[in-house]
């Protein structure tokens, strides 16, 4: 089973315009509704690829209600934190004409000490049960920056892997508690090595030095053109193949999704990287987000390209 944990959960809101126009009112052609939040994207995909999932974070009010029944819908299943205020809503406006996105990110209720505290009894009860655990996302109001580091510590003493994905203080603090595998981007890099990648040379050298934060393999996404992967086998470049785009948001929180389950599986590093690689493509192809058809998946796997540039 993989375990999933999101701090700040969402109602996921798209809404569909002919032409959007600042300024004026717009009128929505079609409007879409899911449970979102990055962990709660890496349980769908995770599902999708048939594995067995529980989810928790923080949930609160209306809103949380419809998440958690939404994502038992779909077969994941909840082990969240009731809270006192209301979950957020984050709001994706897509205009047909220009096929660009707009995102309004609402920053989450406030969290208190003893709703953490629950937080993190949670998280030891679900590493009792789980393969793999992912730690995905910003945190909302409230929520101490040394919360995910203390989430990897309760996870690690169970003997299992933690799989991060978050930026700023909290990445920092986390990196103290070795997390078994992160994915950050240029911009998280330059927070935690005060370099900003230009190059393919610098993305590679700045990959060694974050696994020698105590990190056993260090994943750079490079978007379109693949991404850079650091373990113990070597530096992988990747390129993935190329394919007409529908929706690009939640393609790296499918990625986190097929290392959880690559990794749950015991797959070898290549099949690993592949694998995971063909998820987040296969995600792009989809108008839903966090969302992914096997059948693509099966399909993208051997296009995608591997080298390895040495240890």
């Amino acid at each position: 089973m993989i375990g999933t944990v999101t701090l700040n959960t969402a109602i996921d809101k798209r809404y569909i315009i002919n032409r959007f126009s600042m300024g004026d009112v717009n009128r929505v052609k079609e409007c879409r509704y899911t449970a979102g939040g990055k962990g709660i994207n890496v349980s769908r995909v995770a599902r999708l690829a048939g594995e067995n999932v529980m989810a928790t974070g923080f949930v609160g009010g209306h809103a949380g209600d419809y998440i958690i029944q939404e994502i038992q819908r779909q077969g994941i299943t909840p082990f969240f934190v009731h809270t006192e205020g209301e979950s957020r809503s984050c709001i994706n406006l897509f205009d047909c004409e220009t096929h660009r996105q707009t995102e309004l990110l609402e920053p989450g209720e406030f969290v208190t000490d003893e709703e953490q505290k629950q937080l993190l009894d949670h998280v030891d009860t679900m590493a009792s049960q789980c393969d793999v655990i992912t730690v995905s996302g910003s945190a909302p109001k409230g929520v101490s920056p040394k919360l995910y580091s203390d989430i990897i510590e309760i996870a690690k003493k169970r003997g299992k892997k933690v799989l991060l994905d978050t930026s700023g203080e909290m990445l920092k603090q986390s990196l103290k508690s070795g997390p078994y595998l992160i994915k950050p981007n240029g911009d998280e890099i330059k927070s935690l090595t005060g370099i900003s990648p230009e190059t393919e040379e610098q993305v590679i050298h700045e990959a060694k030095k974050l696994r020698r934060m105590k990190v056993e393999i260090v994943v750079i996404s490079l978007g379109v053109n693949g991404s850079v992967i650091a373990c113990n086998e070597g530096v992988y470049r990747v390129r993935v193949p190329a394919v007409e785009s529908v929706n690009t948001v939640g393609c790296g929180d499918s990625m986190m999704a097929g290392l959880a389950v690559g990794i749950a599986r015991g797959y070898g590093v290549e099949h690993l990287i592949r694998y995971a690689s063909a998820v987040s493509v296969a995600n792009a192809l989809q108008e839903q987000t966090g969302f992914i058809d096997m059948s693509d998946v099966e399909r993208l796997i051997p296009e995608v390209d591997i080298e390895l540039l040495g240890t």
